[in-house]
């Protein structure tokens, strides 16, 4: 009987950069090494000063919404009198439409 060797081929998944062992004559995946884990911060100074940053802007956005909230109700009011203010111009009747021209 001859010896037929196994061909397992490596291949890097482009997505996540893991490594997969592919048996050629099956297709099926053999083995899987996972991608090593890339660092978000160098050392633990950047991280602390990236969490400082995070907490100023999610203190800056409330501020933000607050001070919306509070001038809420000038807004609405504008709009309010600038609809009464079309609708008083908008001519009488019913409104035109393409579908009446039939």
């Amino acid at each position: 009987m001859a010896k037929t060797k196994e061909q397992i081929f490596e291949v890097a998944c482009p997505d996540c950069g893991a490594m997969l062992k592919i048996d050629a004559a099956t297709g099926l995946v053999v083995s899987h090494t996972p991608a090593p884990r890339k660092r978000m911060f160098e050392d633990l100074e950047t991280a602390a000063q990236a969490m400082r940053d995070q907490e100023e802007r999610k203190e800056s956005i409330f501020r933000q919404s607050v001070d919306a909230e509070k001038n809420k109700a000038d807004l609405l009011e504008k709009k309010f009198a600038e609809a009464m203010r079309k609708a008083k111009d908008a001519p009488e009747g019913k409104p035109f439409r393409e579908f009446d021209l039939d």
